[in-house]
């Protein structure tokens, strides 16, 4: 075998060698167990002192005892992103994308969160809009092996496109989407129109989807806290318990 054959024969087995190493590595891990995106409704029926209660209300859910037992039950971190919306184009990002792997990142998140600026107080309730914002964020989220939007709100939409058809033509598949209904006195219908009595009921019918999609009541904005605890540590909960009984 001439030189060239030599080198021909000693780059092949080195090509062979380099792609058996190759195959015995691993598949990229996934990054996280959940990506979660918080939307918090900040339109013009919820008023300042409403709106404290939810920012302070959602930093203190955050960092509760049982929410932070939940958020390291796992090995994997869970990814969160928190946006503020009301109308068509108001949809503020107050957290970007950030792994929860230690309690200093979550109380950091919360921190950062409590310290939030309301962008608007005078838009409607595009909850269909919001609902399309959330989908499109959840495709720059990390790898994860779910996803998940909780949407909290005292209304209804009533401005652009509504929350059914953000999830026809919003790439949701896969996705689920809980709420937090906030029941207040003029959170309820006319008993003349075809519209739910009750906010929950609205939300419940139009605004969950997806594999173990479930509903919060929060009677009032005092209760905004407790309520989003209780859901929190349900959508930290192992995806074998909360992945039963899918809707849509």
């Amino acid at each position: 075998m001439g030189q060239h054959g030599k080198h021909r024969a000693l780059v092949i087995r080195a090509c062979l060698i380099a792609g058996l190493a190759t195959a015995s590595l691993p598949a990229k891990a996934v990054a996280c167990r959940l990506a979660l995106v918080l939307a918090m409704d900040v339109s013009s029926s919820v008023d300042a002192s409403e709106d404290t209660l939810q920012r302070t209300g959602l930093a203190a859910a955050l960092i509760a005892p049982e929410v932070q037992a939940a958020f390291f039950q796992s090995p994997q971190p869970v990814a969160l992103a928190v946006f503020e919306w009301s109308g068509r184009s108001n949809q503020k990002l107050l957290l970007d994308w950030t792994l929860i792997g230690s309690q200093s990142d979550l109380f950091s998140a919360a921190s950062s969160l409590a310290r939030s600026q309301r962008s608007t107080s005078e838009f409607p309730t595009a909850l269909g809009h919001a609902m399309g914002h959330a989908a499109t964020m959840l495709q720059s989220a990390p790898v994860c092996h779910a996803q998940t939007v909780d949407v909290s709100g005292d209304g209804r939409n009533n401005e652009g496109f509504t929350p059914k058809q953000a999830y026809a033509h919003f790439p949701f598949a896969g996705v689920t989407v809980n709420g937090l209904a906030i029941e207040t006195a003029g959170s309820t219908a006319a008993a003349e129109t075809s519209v739910p009595a009750h906010i929950g009921d609205y939300y419940w019918e139009e605004v969950l989807y997806g594999p173990g999609a479930f509903l919060e009541i929060a009677n009032g904005f005092d209760d905004y806290e407790r309520a989003l605890r209780r859901k929190l540590e349900r959508e930290l909960a192992p995806i074998a318990v909360s992945s039963l009984n899918p809707l849509k």
